[in-house]
């Protein structure tokens, strides 16, 4: 098991490292959440009434197309270079590839969130200090949810023609529970609401994030395969 979970890592490891050399997904997903930040501030007036109404939406949108732009590239490395066979031919089991990408895309999601989150706030004239811990349960509960499902997306669509333009046809209906939890209970956070009325959302996301992920745990191991 200790063997398996290390391969795993190397894995992540690996993505990681690339990217940190390169920062092209870093960037263009960086630039992109900034973006629709920056236009939803000149289309809302920041501090108005309403904003609070809003902003969960924006944040969501901001984070779920940002999101979608670096699993569109996850395995596009293995496919340029021909590495999948490589990792397949490897003693690690099909699912530890699937685990080691799932880290990697989890990883760079949060680091774009996290960095964006101080930008909302202040492009919207937000206070986010006391609502933060419980953002952050609903952050990470969403994202492990996105990027589970897209992940396993992300390697049926790269071996198809136009796969960027498919993975999101794929991808967003799926991920409906996800983005309605996550934007219903961000914003009853932003309202101060107490966690008795979000808690169901959370519920939901909980439950999202398990069954999906051992689904696609499970298919993964098929589909590369193929």
């Amino acid at each position: 098991m200790g063997y398996y979970f290390k391969k795993v890592f190397l894995i992540a490891a690996k993505d990681l490292r690339i990217e940190f050399r390169s920062k092209e997904k870093i960037y263009s997903m960086m630039l992109f959440s900034l973006l629709v930040m920056v236009i939803f501030n000149f289309a809302f007036e920041p501090g108005a009434e309403y904003i609070k109404d809003v902003a969960p939406g924006i944040l969501w949108v901001a984070f779920i197309f940002a999101a979608s732009l670096g699993l569109s590239r996850s395995f596009v490395l293995e496919k340029e270079e021909d590495c999948m066979q490589g990792l397949m031919l490897s003693p690690l089991d099909r699912s530890g590839i699937y685990l080691g990408k799932v880290i990697g895309n989890f990883i760079f999601a949060m680091v774009i969130e996290l960095i964006s989150l101080p930008f909302f706030a202040v492009f919207f004239n937000l206070s986010l200090t006391s609502a933060l811990p419980p953002l952050m349960i609903v952050i990470v509960l969403a994202t492990f949810g996105f990027i589970t499902v897209g992940t396993l997306f992300s390697a049926l669509s790269v071996g198809i023609r136009g796969g960027d333009m498919i993975l999101p046809l794929l991808l967003f209906p799926m991920q409906v529970p996800v983005i309605i939890s996550a934007v219903k209970s961000t914003g009853l956070i932003m309202a101060g609401s107490g966690i008795d009325t979000y808690s169901q959302w959370l519920k939901l996301l909980i439950a999202f994030d398990i069954i999906f992920f051992v689904a696609s745990f499970v298919i993964f191991e098929y589909l590369i395969e193929e």
